[in-house]
């Protein structure tokens, strides 16, 4: 796994990643990758568990583990929202 993390990190063509994501992931794979970011940034907008089950037709388990994830300072949902959603 290093190896794969430290190829991804070192590659910068945005249309790259995407093909190899969709290459390496199954569709179902794919989708849930968007789906779980889609519920950490709304936990992060302080979107309520329910309602975001609700619109991404998720298990509320599902919210909860992204919001549990959140509550680490220093796990990778929280530096990832900060480096990405706070530019």
């Amino acid at each position: 796994m290093e190896e794969l993390i430290r190829k991804i990190c070192k590659n910068r063509k945005k249309s790259l990643l995407r093909d190899f994501l969709f290459d390496l992931l199954s569709p179902a794979e794919y989708k849930d990758l968007a789906v779980r970011w889609q519920i950490v940034k709304m936990l992060d907008n302080r979107i309520s568990q329910r309602q975001i089950s609700k619109a991404l037709k998720v298990s509320v388990a599902t919210v909860t583990r992204g919001s549990r994830e959140l509550l680490n300072k220093t796990g990778g949902f929280r530096q990832s929202l900060d480096i990405f959603t706070r530019k």
